[in-house]
C-alpha cells in the first residue's frame, strides 16, 4: 500500500465513506446533459451556478460528492465548495462514480 493510500485511502474507499455518511451527490453538468442520464437521487446544480448556491449546499449539512461528465468540472466545483468550508470530494465522471457506489 502506497503512502498516499495510507494517508488518504484510495478514492473508491473515500467515496464509499462519504456515501455511508449520507453524502449528497451534486452533478455539475448542464441541465441538458443531466437529463440524458444521471445517478439516481443526485442533484443537478450546473457548475456556473455553484457559487450562487453555496448557502443552499451548506444547508444540506452533509458531505458532498461532486460529479460531471469527465471529472474536470466536478474538480472545479469541489474546489469552490472546499474554499467555502464545505466537506467535499470530487467523484469524477458520473458513470464511473455510479459504478463505484454500486447502485
Amino acid at each position: 500500500m502506497g503512502i498516499i493510500n495510507l494517508l488518504f485511502g484510495n478514492k473508491k474507499d473515500r467515496i464509499k465513506a462519504f456515501k455511508a455518511r449520507h453524502a449528497i451527490i451534486i452533478d455539475v453538468r448542464t441541465e441538458h446533459e443531466y437529463s440524458q442520464g444521471a445517478i439516481p437521487e443526485s442533484k443537478n446544480i450546473p457548475l456556473q451556478i455553484i457559487p450562487s448556491k453555496i448557502q443552499d449546499i451548506k444547508n444540506y449539512n452533509k458531505p458532498i460528492i461532486t460529479c460531471c461528465a469527465s471529472g474536470i468540472r466536478s474538480a472545479n466545483a469541489a474546489s469552490i465548495l472546499k474554499a467555502s468550508n464545505i466537506e467535499v470530494i470530487n467523484g469524477g465522471g458520473w458513470k464511473s462514480l455510479y459504478s463505484k457506489l454500486q447502485f
